[in-house]
């Protein structure tokens, strides 16, 4: 009598943290705070375009130099942007897996009107939506030069930015990107702080006013850029 095989097999530990809600958090939590650490340092080398071309230039230069000699001319750079890609579409997927999750668990609406929740809060879902398409976009514009305006110039970093801010549409785009993205990080950051285990009662007051001021000097310092570009300040 042949015995019978056990084909069943007990799921890896990875398996089962992702396939929890717990475990969907804590990966959006920490893809979150990845993407925010790359935000803060972008947005500072943004602002060295207004210390004129030159200074702007080199530090595009030179993101393509970190680690030299020990690492190959852009390897660092290409680095950088593998982590994003895994952070951003981490942080997509365990999004939309949770909100699908949500829907399936409360099918039919609420018979009562639920706390009022703030405006950041309501709008995550469509600001992530608006935050994808902008990346998108501005890899297309900035990157690779696909839809720039007035000829893209490779090697020439400040000339591309004076050009997308010369347009309307361009200036329009990313300022609508970095008001969704202030909201999205003044919820986000609490947020993750609460999925992370930071979060109490003691701290709740304090990580709700770095949210703020993270949320307010991220969209400032981004949107400083084109309004520079269109009052003259950079051209």
């Amino acid at each position: 009598m042949a015995l019978a095989t056990r084909t069943d097999r007990r799921p890896s530990f990875a398996h089962t943290v992702w396939d929890s809600s717990v475990g969907k958090k804590t990966v959006m939590a920490v893809s979150g705070l990845i993407m925010l650490l790359y935000l803060v340092v972008h947005m500072i080398g943004n602002l060295k375009i207004f210390f004129g071309t030159g200074e702007f230039n080199h530090y595009a230069h030179w993101l393509r130099t970190v680690g030299e000699p020990f690492m190959h001319y852009e390897w660092t750079l290409w680095l950088i942007r593998i982590v994003l890609v895994v952070a951003v579409v981490a942080h997509a997927v365990s999004a939309y897996q949770l909100s699908r999750r949500d829907i399936r668990a409360r099918p039919s609406k609420y018979v009562h009107r639920k706390p009022r929740a703030s405006y950041a809060t309501r709008t995550m879902r469509w600001g992530g939506i608006i935050l994808g398409l902008f990346i998108v976009w501005h890899l297309l514009d900035l990157t690779t030069g696909t839809v720039h305006s007035g000829g893209f110039q490779e090697g020439h970093p400040y000339q591309n930015v004076v050009d997308t801010f010369s347009t309307w549409y361009g200036n329009v785009v990313y300022i609508v990107a970095m008001l969704a993205l202030g909201l999205h990080v003044r919820h986000g950051f609490w947020s993750a702080a609460q999925t992370l285990g930071v979060g109490s009662r003691s701290r709740d007051r304090a990580l709700k006013a770095v949210a703020n001021v993270l949320a307010l000097l991220l969209t400032a310092g981004f949107i400083a850029v084109p309004v520079g570009v269109m009052t003259g300040v950079v051209s």
